[in-house]
């Protein structure tokens, strides 16, 4: 649902959420005029304060408290009143410069310090995956008609690993009209197209086809087609199993106090120590599954779809070894986090990490 805020009514989430970000406490009316200089009195503040909040934008953890920012107020602080910060963003560049050009350094030596130095910098839990050293490019594709309105999709990369995928035909007014030998017309030109587009990229460019060069006769498949390789996607995706993440800075966010409960905190540790594999596709997801145009992903609260983490942010980003992503960087803290500054570290470092492997 989209949410059409004021100018007024955005200064004030602005300044609520900055204001809770620094002090961890509920904010009250008289905080922000004390604070920032809104020219207006703490009755209008209060006014907008209960506007957001019943937008769900606040809440009030107590009754008598003032009021937090909900996961939907960080969403709409993050998306639509800040900027990453550009003079840090600088700054953890060249501070990665300097102190990790090493001629004799490892890349796990380069990427370890990398995370150590982008911990100490945030504040936050840093995650960096190690690149993954093979690529999957598409070499084939097949569409085959199995049975009456079901199509398989083989896929065969250059290293002649394969896959299938099988699918229900979308349903359309001349679907029941059309013979075996037509839809298998039908499905050969499909297919001569995925291979024209497809043929030699990586895997995780399958989402930046351009649905539009579909013939105008064949849209009624389009939706169809996204679907079948998203789910090839999923299928080739790697895994945690062989990968490893590098995390630094656990130590330093588990003093922040929204980690005080001894059980959140070792659901936390356990997870990053022992069940990297389900952290693996939130942090290293694939283009298909990201917002389109974001350079940076940034998961927050209940938007996260482990458990452990549904009270915490994960800001990502991949990192390329050429046109190709092969890893991501990423940091892990309470949702009450700097997020223009933890954007703009998550960005430095992803863009410092390309360059390096370049």
């Amino acid at each position: 649902m989209q949410i059409h805020l004021t100018d007024r009514q955005q200064q004030v989430l602005w300044a609520t959420v900055r204001h809770y970000i620094a002090t961890a406490e509920p904010v009250g009316s008289k905080a922000l005029v004390d604070e920032f200089n809104l020219s207006v009195s703490p009755a209008t503040i209060r006014n907008a304060m209960g506007v957001l909040e019943k937008a769900g934008l606040l809440y009030q953890p107590h009754t008598s408290a003032g009021r937090v920012p909900s996961d939907s107020g960080y969403r709409i602080y993050v998306d639509q009143l800040i900027t990453p910060s550009e003079p840090l963003a600088r700054q953890v560049e060249q501070l990665l410069q300097d102190r990790l050009q090493q001629k004799n350094w490892s890349l796990e030596a380069l990427l370890q310090g990398a995370a150590q130095i982008l911990a100490t910098i945030s504040g936050y839990i840093t995650l960096i995956t190690m690149p993954q050293t093979r690529t999957n490019q598409l070499r084939h594709l097949q569409l085959v008609q199995i049975e009456t309105g079901r199509v398989m999709l083989i896929v065969v990369t250059e290293h002649y690993e394969t896959q299938s995928v099988l699918m229900q035909l979308p349903q359309t007014e001349d679907s029941a009209q059309l013979d075996e030998e037509i839809l298998d017309r039908e499905l050969q030109i499909l297919s001569n197209f995925l291979n024209s587009q497809l043929r030699g990229r990586s895997l995780s460019e399958i989402a930046s086809l351009d649905w539009t060069q579909v013939d105008r006769e064949f849209q009624q498949y389009a939706e169809f087609l996204k679907n079948l390789l998203t789910e090839v996607i999923d299928r080739f995706q790697p895994s945690a199993g062989g990968t490893q993440i590098l995390i630094r800075g656990v130590s330093e966010v588990l003093r922040q106090p929204e980690f005080s409960e001894l059980q959140q905190v070792q659901t936390l540790i356990h997870l990053l120590e022992e069940e990297q594999e389900q952290l693996w596709p939130l942090i290293f997801e694939s283009p298909a599954s990201k917002q389109l145009g974001k350079r940076v992903t940034v998961r927050i609260g209940a938007e996260n779809t482990l458990e452990p983490i549904r009270t915490c942010t994960l800001i990502s980003a991949t990192y390329r070894q050429g046109e190709m992503p092969v890893g991501s960087v990423g940091v892990l803290g309470p949702t009450r986090m700097v997020y223009e500054n933890a954007i703009a570290v998550v960005e430095a470092a992803a863009d410092y990490l390309s360059e390096a492997l370049s």
